[in-house]
């Protein structure tokens, strides 16, 4: 029997990790604070993948690759596969979850966020900060899995959209 950890443990130290990183070491840099978040998440993946394909043979294609992080690699993580997957067959994958679990429990709501709703100079700052909340996290999310493809041999870039929370669209573009 595999150790698992808790899932609130991980949300908690995730939602720990993007406040220490975009509100305490990189408040006034967005862009490294998502740098070094979207490390953490190689480094996990990359370990991740390792464990998981200890057992099995190499991967010989790129779809074979990405059907395993679809299916394996996401019910170990989320104890659910990914709900849709689309490729163009030319190095771009798109894998949709409906209700990406890390994002779950997010609002958009500033008020939510702020809990006043009275002060007009601050509301602004304030959307866009609880605009930029899922966006951090899904560096981390993006960074597992750019991780788990490296060590799978498959070099590539990762993106996300999150048009309608919970649901999330990941982009693979394998790197040539």
């Amino acid at each position: 029997m595999g150790r698992e950890v808790s899932e609130s443990c991980v949300d908690s130290l995730l939602t720990e990790m993007v406040s220490m990183y975009c509100n305490r070491l990189y408040a006034n840099k967005p862009e490294l604070a998502a740098s070094r978040i979207d490390a953490i998440g190689y480094q996990v993946g990359h370990q991740l993948s390792e464990r998981y394909t200890m057992e099995r043979p190499r991967f010989t294609d790129h779809l074979d690759a990405i059907k395993f992080i679809c299916k394996d690699f996401w019910s170990e993580l989320f104890k659910k596969q990914i709900d849709n997957l689309k490729t163009n067959h030319r190095g771009t994958f798109v894998l949709q979850d409906n209700r990406f679990r890390w994002l779950s429990r997010m609002s958009l709501d500033p008020s939510a966020e702020n809990g006043d709703v009275s002060q007009e100079n601050s509301e602004g700052s304030a959307e866009n900060k609880a605009a930029q909340v899922p966006n951090m996290h899904l560096h981390f999310s993006c960074g597992v899995i750019k991780g788990a493809l490296h060590n799978l041999g498959i070099a590539c870039a990762v993106s996300a959209d999150t048009s309608h929370l919970p649901a999330c669209s990941f982009v693979v573009r394998i790197k040539p």
